[in-house]
């Protein structure tokens, strides 16, 4: 007998984002998988056992492009009178202490376990290094920033140059890239707000840490159109010219993109991400064309602001967005189908993560970053067609046990990696601190 750390017992096995096997085992050991088959029991001795038997189990969501920095703004950014960045977000942001980001990511991390999202990509905010220290403990796979922005004009406590913007990032990265399952990304919050300096500062450190760049990109027509009467050209043509994009940027949003532009990405090998619920009140993506031109395309939730963390709700969000916007003009029901919906979050999401190859799939040798739906229930059975109900009737609720880097973090909704109970309380105690000091202000 083999031993191994993890065997997971007679389930089924969504091995890729188009492939279903039932009555499969997975055996895990290092943090890796180590087999996928049948009868595994007579092979590998397992230290812990997951009996599989009314399961699913998947690869890990990964969310392209998230805000721990405004996890605490859940509920208070719906319905707003614009423009919500200058007159909601920027200020919060801007007054964020570590106590409150300490409990933004311990909500955070929550939050993203109980949904089934095993791996994240920060965008960047404030008080980085203590949002940092909190997801080492969780145990996720994360990609994290620090908020770069050298214009004038800023709030006092976030108020820098180009030079110490990216000092700041240097130093998260010399502290937690690498620490546990962390990476350190560079950034460039908005363009509009990015001198050239600090644009070539972040592009180069990036370059020489072997690490990716990121930056939100073609959101807004307004964004859009500050860089071409700025710099006379479209914002993915701007960074171009500047000798930035390659395979280590990856652009937020990217929803208003030139026939150049889309023409850029691809040739440079650009990662993007789409975040349906956020983008839906800006503009639809020409994501069937960035597919065919062999794009890499992710799926974010672009933080709790907007609508949650999960990734269930925003690829139901994502496939009605797309038949309305694609299907019905093109008369093509299939215009982006269920497979292809996973293969984004799966595999495009390894990209933003900068794990091509080695997450997104169960199979021998990628990386053990692994959840469970719990099928047994009214809503997901009985089904004719297990992977379409994925996408079409599970929610996160439905996420029963997690698994990254071979730890369980969940098992049977009861989170390991992290005290729940404690999280929530203090949670509670901030919603309702909150509630009673804007009635007062009232």
């Amino acid at each position: 007998m083999t031993t191994c750390d993890i065997l997971i017992t007679c389930t089924t096995v969504l091995r890729a984002y188009d492939t279903l096997e039932e009555q499969m085992d997975i055996a895990i050991s290092g943090g890796i998988i180590q087999e996928v088959g049948k009868n595994l029991q007579k092979t590998w001795a397992a230290a812990e056992v997951l009996d599989g038997k009314g399961k699913l189990f998947m690869p890990g969501l990964v969310d392209s492009h998230m805000h721990t920095g405004q996890q605490l703004l859940k509920g208070l950014v719906l319905d707003a009178k614009p423009i919500i960045w200058t007159r909601i977000m920027l200020p919060f942001e801007s007054a964020l202490t570590p106590e409150k980001m300490r409990l933004s990511a311990q909500a955070a991390a929550l939050e993203m376990i109980k949904c089934g999202t095993t791996g994240f990509v920060d965008a960047g905010s404030y008080h980085m290094k203590t949002a940092a220290a909190v997801y080492a403990e969780s145990g996720l796979r994360g990609a994290l920033s620090y908020s770069t922005m050298d214009e004038a004009g800023l709030p006092a406590p976030i108020a820098m140059d180009a030079k110490e913007a990216v000092r700041r990032t240097d130093s998260l990265f010399e502290q937690f890239h690498g620490i546990g399952n962390l990476k350190v990304y560079y950034s460039l919050r908005a363009l509009n707000s990015c001198s050239n300096e600090l644009v070539l500062l972040a592009a180069q450190r990036a370059a020489e840490r072997h690490t990716m760049l990121q930056a939100h990109m073609n959101e807004y027509m307004g964004e859009i159109n500050g860089i071409v009467k700025r710099e006379g050209m479209c914002p993915y043509e701007y960074l171009d010219k500047m000798g930035v994009l390659n395979s280590q940027f990856l652009g937020a949003h990217s929803l208003i993109l030139s026939d150049e532009e889309k023409a850029l990405i691809g040739e440079r090998n650009v990662k993007i991400c789409h975040c349906p619920f956020s983008n839906c009140g800006k503009a639809v993506p020409d994501t069937p064309q960035l597919l065919d031109m062999g794009i890499s395309v992710g799926m974010g939730t672009d933080g709790a602001a907007h609508g949650g963390l999960s990734l269930w709700n925003e690829m139901k969000i994502f496939r009605s967005i797309m038949n309305i916007y694609h299907g019905v003009p093109s008369q093509n029901p299939k215009v982006m189908p269920a497979e292809q919906i996973l293969k984004i979050v799966l595999e495009g999401g390894a990209a933003a993560l900068g794990e091509t190859g080695e997450l997104g799939r169960i199979e021998p040798g990628y990386k053990a970053d692994i959840i469970s739906i719990y099928m047994d229930q009214p809503h997901l059975c009985p089904t004719g067609n297990k992977l379409h109900t994925l996408l079409e009737c599970v929610n996160a609720g439905d996420v029963w046990d997690m698994i990254v880097n071979g730890k369980v973090l969940m098992k049977g909704r009861e989170v390991r990696s992290m005290d729940e109970e404690r999280i929530l309380y203090e949670s509670k105690k901030y919603m309702e601190a909150q509630n009673a000091a804007n009635s007062a202000k009232e």
